[in-house]
């Protein structure tokens, strides 16, 4: 049978004739794909965004993202100016570069000599501001993911979250802890941000090279590093605090909890209602 086969093949190549293969595997059809994407878009309840519980949480994504964007991304630069007297040297412009995540301590610039015999010598900045500067830019990735999840269960497994009691309480016990964290993270980052500014003054530069205290030399302040977007990275942490701590309300509202608050009240004042009209026939 192979040799039938092989002989065949032969004969079609002498013809010039070309050889039959078998079919490629044929890939998804795009036509059967498109009800699967629509039953999944059907599915979803986009009114819940005009709700308060939805809508806040699409602003907890947004600012979340730019939290930790800003504060993640951030890049300066300081510098000074050494004029030595000495006049075989000329002007030497030192530019140091540092950003997240704000480990001074490990930026390395060269500061000039005005002897004749060394060049420069290596120095450091001060100070290590990393603790509250990656604390804040992981609670935003961890802010970020979570409404992320929280708005795919509101939008397409509402009837779960309604009728579970459980996913309202984990999600009123996991706002409230967010708020508590924006908040020191915001009030640490922005105390953090405080103590980078000042260890990167041009004039704490300066005060921290030896060779700007002596009359061999010269210094006078370079570049100023720009800290807007760092700011800016304070005032989304304030801001996503507060998303979060109005968004506690709203939370509270689908939990069993305020459900139980309202019955005692309806039954509260239906037991002083039937007190009081059997006061009034007496």
């Amino acid at each position: 049978m192979r040799e039938h086969f092989g002989v065949g093949r032969r004969a079609l190549r002498a013809r010039g004739m070309p050889e039959a293969r078998a079919p490629l595997p044929a890939g998804p059809d795009p036509a059967a794909l498109s009800p699967q994407v629509d039953r999944l878009l059907v599915g979803l309840r986009w009114r819940r965004l005009e709700e308060p519980l939805g809508f806040i949480k699409v602003l907890q994504w947004l600012f979340a993202i730019f939290a930790f964007g800003s504060c993640g991304s951030y890049s300066g630069e300081t510098g000074a100016l050494v004029h030595c007297n000495n006049e075989a040297k000329d002007v030497s412009s030192i530019i140091v570069l540092f950003g997240y995540p704000f480990r001074l301590h490990r930026v390395q610039y060269e500061m000039p000599l005005c002897d004749d015999d060394a060049t420069s010598k290596t120095m450091h900045l001060m100070g290590d501001f990393s603790a509250p500067a990656e604390f804040f830019v992981t609670l935003g990735i961890f802010s970020f993911f979570y409404t992320m999840a929280a708005l795919v269960l509101y939008l397409r497994f509402h009837k779960l979250y309604t009728e579970i009691k459980r996913f309202p309480l984990v999600d009123f016990c996991v706002t409230v802890s967010f708020t508590f964290f924006w908040l020191v993270a915001a009030a640490a980052w922005g105390k953090g941000l405080t103590d980078v500014k000042g260890a990167t003054r041009p004039s704490s530069l300066t005060a921290a090279m030896s060779v700007c205290h002596g009359e061999e030399a010269v210094c006078s302040p370079g570049a100023t590093p720009s800290m807007g977007l760092a700011n800016i990275s304070v005032l989304f942490g304030f801001i996503n605090f507060f998303l979060w701590a109005g968004n506690c309300w709203f939370v509270f509202k689908e939990t069993p909890w305020h459900g139980q608050g309202q019955d005692q009240g309806q039954s509260s004042s239906q037991e002083s209602a039937a007190e009081q009209g059997a006061v009034e026939k007496q």
